[in-house]
């Protein structure tokens, strides 16, 4: 019986094709790194390539945004023009979720991150991805939120609008039909 973090073989084929064919056409994404050390990489971790799965299925059209220099660890960022479909009205994380007394959304940002082994962006993750194109023009994603924060009972977000980047607040148990999560996956 297959484990249900591994994809078959067709699966990561497929994956592999549509990653590679987003990668050759986003070169300004990720200047100065090879599309073979991205696949070798890949490759070696059949975990990650189940997480860039779920990225894709829901929506987020991972891209490869950079490498680290001291890990040489690739960076994957969601890259859909908008917050990803399939990642949308979620609450911030469990305890938001649960401190909903009535019409409660299925899932929270943080709880589907950690099931698809993946994390939230932060707020200068996000806006490195800014850099790199325009995106939430109609959308907003949850982010990162602090712990002092958080423990007050927020939570923090991100859209673009007016040209310009803007981070906000908001309770962590509020959802919207606009409002979803990007996410980060290092390889």
């Amino acid at each position: 019986m297959k484990k249900t973090n591994e994809l078959s073989p067709a699966q990561a084929e497929e994956l592999l094709h549509t990653l590679k064919t987003r990668f050759e056409k986003n070169m300004h994404r990720h200047a100065g790194i090879a599309w073979a050390n991205v696949l070798a990489r890949l490759e070696a971790n059949p975990t990650k390539l189940w997480s860039l799965h779920e990225m894709e299925r829901t929506g987020g059209e991972p891209d490869v945004v950079g490498r680290d220099p001291m890990t040489d660890d690739i960076s994957f960022f969601d890259c859909a023009a908008e917050s990803p479909k399939g990642r949308r009205s979620v609450c911030y994380d469990r305890e938001g979720l649960e401190s909903r007394k009535e019409h409660r959304p299925e899932n929270s940002a943080v709880d589907m991150a950690t099931a698809m082994g993946i994390e939230l962006l932060t707020e200068e993750q996000y806006r490195e991805l800014q850099q790199l194109g325009e995106f939430d023009l109609k959308t907003s994603s949850w982010i990162q939120t602090p712990a002092e924060i958080r423990k007050l009972g927020g939570a923090l977000f991100c859209d673009r609008r007016y040209n310009q980047v803007f981070m906000y607040h908001n309770g962590a148990q509020s959802y919207y039909a606009a409002r979803g999560f990007r996410g980060m996956l290092q390889v």
